[in-house]
């Protein structure tokens, strides 16, 4: 491997930044990353405490195949990455006593609801073949290519996508599509929560947002085997090893475009510039010579309050991943998206994960990663809000779990929308970059190129094709494919 293509700087060690690395080392530039924390992977943490272990940032692991495509992108498969995919993608409760298992076998799916909540199976199989459409008609398009370039649009297969556009319902609001689909209101939640995924607001976001159910019903849900954490270090140990430098405690201060190479903290010169900060804020930080603020804000997404908790007791009803409805879901998007605070009857989301990796926690125990929905930080009270959410949150799971929790809570830790902010330079705290609650949002994404300036790439979940894990990593190709073309490298 040579470096003859030229410097690279990279600015962010989150999951598309380290993606970044790997594909532009391997392309033979010669990359260096500046990360302003002490360690990679950006919102993709891990904490720690007496015998409890966290993924402190995503949890849920979908296509898995974009992580092992980069670590064979040399055809060596000398980093080692296990995972496994979960027959039980998720179980739900209601308040009303109801609980559905959402298997990832689509017949024991649809058997399930029809048990359960008197939903016919044929609404299950069509909801998902229509899904499935979506994804076949959006995916190479609109997620694998940047919508920001002419030639994007100048072959068959694109152009084929684009007049079937109608297919994918953009003018049709999520949940009134799924309201005209299923007989039973609580399906209809089922479904509409999956706009939370990409942080948006069902009631408003676009029913080309159904696509997301087929990531998890088509592909699978995963888990890896130590870890939503271990796909950063996976990531990193790849590009350590395809020789890209990694300067940790390192923030990026200033950036200056002296000539036709960049100038970063006056003192390190590339030719090419990666930004894997979130765009908004990196046009009031270190690239404000070179971006416009006004041009590169956005309606963020929603942001999230978490708990960590370690408990000293097992729940045989729970799984490796839990969702416990809010009995008006309308009222706790409003609350989110108009009000700009937490639901007091929030959906809580639980993740296990040593539900499946033992060694998560001590023997009968379970460590808790608890998250409800938030609104993006915007000069709310948020010790009284947090402190109001926890003691909600601690009744409702009491209630439907039969046992006082905070009686079982041995150790926790907390990350909230400001910290999200102070942590990972997220535009507001939010954790997907922008909201999908307008007609146009996925096409107003900042491009993964500056149209301005030459050598100027970002990649990321602020950018195009959008947050988490998949998208991020997804960015971080289209952006490298962008370079390639650019700089003729094939």
């Amino acid at each position: 491997m040579n470096s003859s293509k030229g410097t690279v700087v990279i600015i962010g060690s989150g999951v598309a930044g380290l993606a970044a690395s790997i594909r532009l080392a391997h392309l033979g530039f010669r990359v260096k990353v500046y990360e302003q924390q002490p360690t990679y992977g950006g919102k993709m943490g891990e904490w720690v405490s007496k015998g409890f272990r966290f993924d402190t940032g995503p949890s849920l692991f979908t296509m898995p195949q974009y992580v092992d495509e980069l670590l064979t992108i040399d055809e060596k498969k000398n980093v080692n990455f296990s995972y496994k995919k979960l027959d039980i993608v998720c179980n739900y409760f209601w308040q009303d006593g109801t609980k559905l298992t959402a298997f990832s076998d689509i017949d024991k799916l649809a058997l399930e609801f029809e048990n359960k909540l008197g939903e016919p199976k044929q609404n299950i199989f069509k909801a998902l073949k229509k899904s499935k459409e979506k994804f076949n008609i959006t995916n190479h398009v609109f997620l694998e290519k940047s919508l920001h370039r002419i030639s994007t649009f100048l072959n068959f297969a694109t152009l084929k996508s684009v007049f079937m556009l109608p297919k994918v319902n953009i003018l049709t609001k999520m949940h009134k599509q799924n309201r005209a689909l299923f007989k039973n209101t609580k399906t209809v939640q089922f479904f509409d929560r999956y706009a939370t995924y990409n942080g948006s607001n069902p009631y408003k976001a676009p029913a080309t947002l159904n696509v997301i159910p087929h990531y998890e019903f088509g592909f699978g849900a995963f888990a890896p085997e130590l870890g939503i954490r271990s796909i950063a270090d996976v990531l990193y140990k790849k590009a350590v090893g395809l020789g890209v430098d990694f300067k940790f405690d390192s923030a990026v201060t200033s950036v200056e475009k002296p000539s036709t190479s960049y100038l970063i903290n006056n003192a390190e010169s590339a030719d090419i510039l990666v930004c894997n900060m979130d765009v908004a804020a990196a046009s009031v930080g270190p690239l404000a010579n070179l971006l416009s603020a006004k041009k590169t804000k956005y309606e963020p997404s929603s942001s999230a309050l978490i708990f960590y908790w370690g408990l000293n007791k097992s729940f045989t009803e729970l799984d490796t991943h839990n969702i416990f409805f809010t009995e008006d879901y309308k009222k706790e998007f409003d609350c989110i998206f108009i009000d700009k605070a937490i639901a007091k009857d929030p959906t809580i989301y639980i993740n296990i994960t040593s539900k499946t990796n033992k060694a998560d926690a001590p023997a009968d125990c379970e460590n808790w990663f608890v998250m409800v929905n938030a609104p993006y930080v915007a000069h709310q009270n948020w010790d009284e809000m947090i402190e109001q959410a926890k003691s909600n949150i601690l009744a409702k799971l009491s209630k439907l779990l039969h046992c006082d929790i905070a009686n079982y809570i041995e150790v926790e830790h907390k990350l909230t929308p400001i910290l999200i902010r102070d942590k990972t330079s997220s535009y507001k705290g939010a954790l997907y970059g922008s909201s999908s609650n307008k007609l146009m949002s996925a096409f107003l994404r900042q491009p993964n190129f500056s149209r301005k300036h030459k050598g100027l790439y970002f990649c990321g979940g602020s950018v195009h094709p959008g947050g988490g894990i998949p998208l991020s990593l997804l960015s971080a190709k289209i952006m490298t494919d962008k370079i390639s073309n650019d700089y003729n490298i094939y």
